[in-house]
């Protein structure tokens, strides 16, 4: 699966997803993409999911519709985030197209 990180998800988390296709916002050059734009432009680069940390994103963009699944860690924080890898990466395993999921750590 081809996975995108928006800003604020800790690259170290790419090692734990192994078997997926990561990119980081950062990386392709939409760091200063608006939500809306980023959302846009993952889609059209055939991303199946973008991880966030921006837990107003699901408030403030329509998600209905959207041929990718929107991943949200509730924490920007590697040392937490690492404590609920086996978390993520379960989520990751059943997310599909349209689907909206948060992970509190």
């Amino acid at each position: 699966m081809r996975i995108l990180f928006d800003q604020g998800v800790p690259a170290p988390l790419r090692e734990h997803l192994s078997g997926h296709v990561i990119d980081t916002a950062f990386e392709r050059g939409w760091s200063d993409l608006r939500n809306s734009e980023l959302l846009q432009r993952a889609e059209d680069d055939g991303y199946a999911l973008l991880v966030t940390t921006d837990q107003s994103l699901r408030h403030q963009q329509n998600l209905a519709g959207r041929n990718l699944g929107v991943l949200v860690l509730l924490s920007t924080s590697w040392p937490r985030i690492q404590l609920r890898v086996d978390d993520i990466k379960a989520a990751v395993d059943v997310m599909g197209t349209g689907d909206v999921q948060e992970i509190g750590v």
